[in-house]
């Protein structure tokens, strides 16, 4: 009974989803705001049908969080087609390690000035919170691999990176509270997770996806050879290198996100910079030309979009998913006096002033870097580092509290992120398209209207 219940509740919330999509579009609101709900009403406050805990259930919640980062950060990578020697990369690198560095350190003064936080808490707490998601951050990150605005980019490059480059601090704190090794003095931590941990997950990432996505264009061009299940291809190569990438001990969410990109850097090598509008329309119809998919020039862009697209389509169920879990978690949350102030602190203090030292001296406008500020949007990669370290023996008090306080922080941003998305980027585009039409104006030498 309790799982035809479930099929008629999962069932619903994807027709109706279906039927909602475009007017979604057009309303400040997103789909990730009604999954909240729909999770809140199924949680202990309305049905009791979702009964998980981050405490009960930490490995459960750590895997299928896992999962959902995972495709979030690889279908990141192919959506950024950029070159990695143009100067926009520059942007989403900057936010990722050095704005996330001092959201880590304010966090971790506020966690342990205003929280009452042991040390190792807090910067666990830092570790948690200063990565932006991939996940919910659909609706301001790149529109398609050929989006060049920086606002998007940016936004996508941080979320996908900073998803890798948080994993060394939660270590960090992890290893304060005597839940990780980092050595004397902090060498194992040092030279493992962050010497060995970083350059060795983009290099892994960059190796596997090469070789995979290479392997499969020459078999295609040459024997006619692998051709479909690019859905296999896309899982497989996320799970090879993620295993791959805890078997030698580097960061596996970097080791992904650059499997991503070097798959998309096969398709850019392979072409010009224009978008294939045949290919690209075949993919979304969900066509399987054989012909176009070992063809000489097209194979490569054909294989790249038929894996974005599907790594899309599973990012939105894992998105369903993981928001309900939320939301059936939020009667965890003690939202008082403090809890509320450090989501404020958080989104209107410390994530401003870490994007502006970020982006310091940059080419982004004001209007930007406010942007960029305050679409910090927290969530997925939270939960799953939050029951990561419940898993590896978080002490229940601290477990209750960073609960708590992460719970919060991601609803309140799941909700004012989600309203405010559609208004604020209608407004940046419209900002974007006259300042476009007044430089091609002033390109024809026609005087702009004051």
């Amino acid at each position: 009974m309790i799982f035809d219940l479930w099929l008629l509740i999962v069932g619903s919330v994807f027709i109706v989803m279906a039927l909602t999509s475009t007017v979604l579009k057009r309303i400040p609101l997103t789909s990730s705001i009604l999954y909240l709900v729909v999770g809140l009403v199924l949680g202990p406050v309305g049905f009791g049908l979702i009964q998980l805990t981050p405490r009960n259930n930490a490995m459960l919640i750590e895997r299928i969080t896992e999962i959902v980062v995972l495709i979030s950060v690889f279908s990141s990578g192919l959506q950024l087609r950029t070159p990695l020697v143009d100067g926009r990369w520059v942007l989403p690198v900057r936010l990722a390690f050095g704005s996330m560095l001092l959201t880590v350190g304010l966090i971790t003064l506020v966690g342990v000035v205003g929280l009452g936080l042991p040390l190792g808490a807090a910067v666990l707490l830092g570790g948690m919170l200063a990565s932006t998601d991939p996940v919910l951050a659909s609706d301001v990150q790149v529109e398609h691999p050929w989006d060049q605005d920086r606002l998007r980019f940016s936004l996508t490059g941080e979320a996908a990176l900073n998803d890798g480059s948080a994993t060394p601090f939660v270590l960090l704190g992890m290893g304060l509270l005597g839940l990780h090794e980092i050595g004397d003095f902090g060498w194992h931590w040092w030279l493992v997770d962050i010497i060995w941990g970083i350059p060795g997950g983009l290099l892994l990432g960059t190796l596997t996806g090469t070789l995979i996505g290479r392997l499969v264009i020459h078999l295609r061009r040459e024997h006619k050879e692998a051709v479909g299940l690019d859905d296999f291809l896309s899982l497989g190569l996320i799970a090879l290198t993620y295993g791959l990438a805890s078997l030698v001990g580097v960061l596996g969410f970097l080791a992904v996100f650059a499997a991503g990109l070097a798959l998309r850097r096969i398709e850019r090598e392979s072409n010009t910079d224009r978008a294939p509008d045949e290919i690209k329309a075949m993919v979304s119809s969900g066509e399987a030309d054989e012909e176009i998919a070992t063809h000489p020039e097209k194979a490569p862009t054909f294989m790249a979009e038929t894996v974005l697209n599907f790594t899309q389509q599973f990012e939105r169920i894992g998105e369903v998913i993981s928001v309900m879990l939320i939301g059936g978690m939020l009667l965890l949350v003690d939202f008082n006096w403090q809890s509320l102030g450090f989501v404020a602190l958080l989104f209107l203090v410390i994530r401003p002033i870490s994007v502006w030292a970020g982006l310091l001296g940059s080419k982004t406008t004001i209007l930007q870097r406010r942007l960029i500020g305050w679409f910090g949007m927290r969530g997925v990669a939270g939960i799953y580092y939050l029951t990561y370290a419940i898993d590896h023996g978080l002490p229940d008090p601290l477990a209750q509290q960073l609960t708590s306080l992460t719970l919060a922080v991601i609803s309140v941003s799941v909700v004012v992120h989600g309203i405010s998305v559609t208004p604020l980027m209608s407004f940046y585009g419209r900002r974007r398209k006259r300042r476009s039409e007044r430089r091609e104006a002033r390109s024809r030498g026609i005087p702009s209207e004051s």
